[in-house]
Parts: C-alpha cells; sequence; structure tokens
C-alpha cells in the first residue's frame, strides 16, 4: 500500500495529521488514543510497517 492509500483510510476514520517531519509525519487517532509516525514516500510501505500503523491506528484493512 502507498502512504497515499493509507491517507485515504485514515480519513474516514478521523485520524489526524500532528506533526510534519522530513522524512515521517506524526498522526493522531482518537480510536486509540495514540500518536504514530507514518512515512512520507511514493514508495509501498513495507508490510511490518504498514501492520504495525494500522495497528496503532486502530484501523481494520
Amino acid at each position: 500500500m502507498k502512504t497515499g492509500e493509507l491517507l485515504k483510510l485514515f480519513r474516514g476514520h478521523g485520524i489526524v495529521l500532528v506533526k510534519h517531519g522530513g522524512n515521517h509525519d506524526k498522526y493522531y487517532s482518537p480510536i486509540t488514543g495514540k500518536t504514530f509516525p507514518v512515512p512520507r514516500n511514493k514508495k509501498e510501505i513495507p508490510i511490518g510497517t504498514l501492520k504495525s500503523i494500522l495497528k496503532d491506528a486502530g484501523v481494520e484493512q
């Protein structure tokens, strides 16, 4: 999954951008109450990283 596709998924769940970084942005999930980094690149996000992000976000794929 690309970063853009992941961000579209976030919009439907109320997950918001907290901080813009150089290589990563930080997002906050009201579902889990966690803040987590998301890489800002156009390549595919590695499966392990994607699973970790989805878990922290409280979103099922």
